[in-house]
């Protein structure tokens, strides 16, 4: 095909390779905004729930999809001796360590833990902070949330006595014989306990996926762009 001084002629294999591999990027593109048009309806839930009025946490075993990041209050006496510390966690450039501590909820045995918040560390691995804790009945509310066990650890050494890397909730309850709930309360509620309660807003993820689907889209274009560079040569007849 001619098209004034140009003329345009695609070869087979090329074209059908080209075409093939823009076909897969549009098709991995719009699954992609798809995805994100999911995770905008669960953070438009997310949003939502966390508008709605709290919740109190029932002393029998819950479901966690039924509490994933409401706004939550619990009663109860916390269990200091079964406190676990949150290795690594940054705070304004500083580092330290989250408390995460169960509470007995009411007289069952069903406990919940709770991220009490962050404590600056020591200057040596050995200098533990001490963190005061009420030994009367509390009350306590915050967000519930549901630690993922699909977490990139860098050592097989995953905690050293009350120092943990992760919270996995089966390894925590591995380690400690106390029945918990199957979400984590990241509490909001003031305390006089010298501990800074700042979490991060729920995110589910929508700007990852969209700019996935834009990558996606973009190599589909250069693709395309690159075949008709290829395939577009300017005419040897003149006139």
């Amino acid at each position: 095909m001619r098209v004034g001084s140009f003329v345009f002629q695609p070869s087979l294999w090329p074209t059908a390779a080209a075409a093939a591999t823009i076909v897969l990027m549009i098709y991995l593109g719009l699954w992609q905004v798809g995805r994100g048009e999911e995770k905008q309806r669960l953070q438009d839930r997310y949003d939502a729930m966390a508008k709605e009025p709290a919740v109190a946490m029932p002393e029998t075993p819950v479901a966690a999809d039924d509490y994933r990041y409401r706004r939550v209050e619990a009663e109860g006496v916390y269990e200091p001796r079964y406190m676990i510390l949150l290795d690594n966690r940054i705070r304004r450039g500083r580092v330290g360590y989250e408390v995460v501590m169960p509470l007995r909820l009411g007289e069952s045995p069903v406990h919940l833990l709770v991220n009490r918040g962050w404590v600056p560390a020591g200057q040596t691995r050995d200098d533990l902070p001490e963190v005061t804790t009420p030994s009367e009945r509390v009350k306590v509310s915050g967000v519930a949330v549901v630690p993922t066990d699909k977490i990139l650890e860098l050592s097989e050494i995953t905690r050293e006595g009350k120092v943990w890397e992760n919270l996995v909730l089966d390894r925590y309850r591995v380690a400690f014989p106390v029945e918990i709930q199957p979400v984590v309360l990241q509490q909001t509620s003031e305390a006089d306990d010298g501990l800074v309660r700042e979490w991060e807003r729920p995110d589910a993820g929508v700007v990852k996926h969209q700019a996935r689907a834009f990558t996606w889209f973009v190599i589909g274009a250069v693709v395309f762009a690159i075949w008709m560079g290829l395939n577009v040569r300017r005419s040897g007849r003149e006139g």
